[in-house]
């Protein structure tokens, strides 16, 4: 049943809608009152001391997951994996980690590397961005 509704198939299209909703969970859900600037369950989440920067590590582990089912080269989620490394040790430093947060958007460059190796491999899927 569920294999024939949008965005729980296992083909690349499926695959992409599911990412772009968990990139946007985790750095585009809403927009700071007075700026422009979107914001995420990822900044949010790592005000809360390590068990924050913890949960969207995993949820952006989800992204890479996506990304071995895709079949990607190797060396492309070692990248992916480096930036959720990177944006879990750093932001797990009380204070500076949070700004950090607010900065350094690992899933949103794990996002970009998924686009660019599905547009190449799999044009037929492209979206075009508005």
């Amino acid at each position: 049943m569920a294999a024939g509704m949008p965005g729980f198939g296992s083909d690349p299209a499926s695959v992409r809608h599911r990412v772009e909703a968990m990139e946007r969970l985790l750095e585009r859900s809403f927009t700071i009152p007075g700026t422009k600037r979107p914001v995420g369950l990822d900044a949010v989440a790592g005000l809360i001391p390590i068990l924050g920067d913890l949960l969207t590590a995993s949820m952006g582990a989800y992204i890479v997951w996506e990304a071995r089912n895709l079949h990607m080269p190797k060396w492309k989620i070692a990248r992916m994996a480096a930036n959720i490394g990177v944006d879990t040790a750093i932001g797990a430093v009380p204070l500076l980690g949070d700004a950090f947060d607010f900065l350094y958007r690992s899933n949103t460059k794990n996002l970009r590397i998924i686009r660019a190796h599905l547009d190449k491999h799999h044009p037929q899927q492209q979206i075009i961005d508005q």
